[in-house]
């Protein structure tokens, strides 16, 4: 009697654990990265026209804190300010010709404007003209260090705003884009050799290249993507595509397997060799195992193999 009560509390104590370990984890699978491709002008503007705007005049302000803090500015304002020293025109009006001229280089690439290619043009060069009013010269040093950090920031954040209203590209941004599929070389290369070329025209005018440029090249692009999934839009099409999925991967019908038996959805059902069995859950479900029996995932069905 001994010995049998032992096998029995040892059957028990199997059967319990095979119980609780049995239901199938669920996967943590990580979102996707937000589309940023155009949205036509017309849908959802309540929600996209304000954000477009408020990007871009945020874009324009952090232009003008780094040029104030006199400690080095991104390659294009390099470039402004290069300019700048050889004209009467405002840095404000020079970013706006400049991304004009550049907007000419797209013909060859047979790449069209946007709505949100003419505003950008236009309220990057009224937002950072208006900075540069309100922001005065000649502050101390740790003012400018205050300046290029804030402004170094806000830039990363601000073209996470303007570029999530998906408008369509800046002037800058779609000679990248346009250069990049009329060649065939990587966005980041042609990135690289169009930063590289602006910024030592723009040195070479006598524009300031500094801590603050380098501190750009490094901080921007992570600051950006970090804000972006915050401001992205996403489409109606998208939306429901997602919601799809998301109902698709919701795990409804917990699997649970002991003693030859598996549980699917409440219903106790013992399999036999090979056979099929539907469950209502789509997760990625490896493997289950019963007493007996191995349960691999085929599709929506298990199928029980010894």
């Amino acid at each position: 009697m001994g010995q049998k009560d032992t096998d029995r509390c040892e059957r028990e104590l199997r059967r319990r654990h095979e119980e609780r370990t049995a239901a199938p984890p669920v996967p943590i699978t990580r979102p996707s990265p937000p589309s940023l491709t155009y949205v036509p002008f017309g849908e959802h503007l309540p929600r996209r026209l304000p954000q477009l705007f408020i990007g871009l005049g945020l874009y324009g302000f952090s232009l003008s804190l780094m040029v104030r803090a006199s400690l080095g500015v991104n390659p294009w304002s390099v470039l402004n300010e290069g300019l700048e020293l050889h004209t009467s025109l405002s840095f404000g009006t020079i970013t706006g010709a400049v991304g004009v001229l550049v907007l000419l280089l797209w013909i060859p690439l047979k790449q069209r404007p946007t709505f949100g290619t003419v505003a950008n043009i236009v309220v990057l060069a009224c937002s950072s003209d208006l900075g540069l009013l309100l922001i005065p010269e000649g502050l101390g040093f740790p003012a400018r260090v205050g300046l290029l950090v804030g402004g170094v920031f806000l830039n990363g954040v601000s073209v996470a705003v303007y570029v999530g209203a998906r408008f369509g590209p800046g002037p800058r941004d779609g000679l990248m884009t346009g250069a990049s599929a009329a060649t065939g070389r990587s966005i980041r290369l042609i990135r690289t050799l169009i930063e590289i070329i602006v910024l030592g025209a723009g040195w070479l005018l006598g524009g300031s290249v500094g801590v603050g440029t380098v501190l750009y090249a490094l901080t921007v692009g992570p600051t950006t993507q970090l804000f972006m999934p915050w401001f992205a839009y996403r489409s109606t099409a998208e939306g429901a595509a997602t919601g799809a999925r998301s109902e698709r991967a919701t795990p409804t019908a917990p699997v649970k397997a002991w003693e030859g038996r598996t549980e699917v959805a409440g219903k106790t059902v013992t399999p036999a060799q090979g056979e099929a069995l539907p469950i209502t859950s789509l997760e990625p479900v490896a493997r289950v195992r019963a007493r007996g029996f191995l349960a691999v995932q085929r599709n929506d069905y298990f199928t029980w193999r010894r």
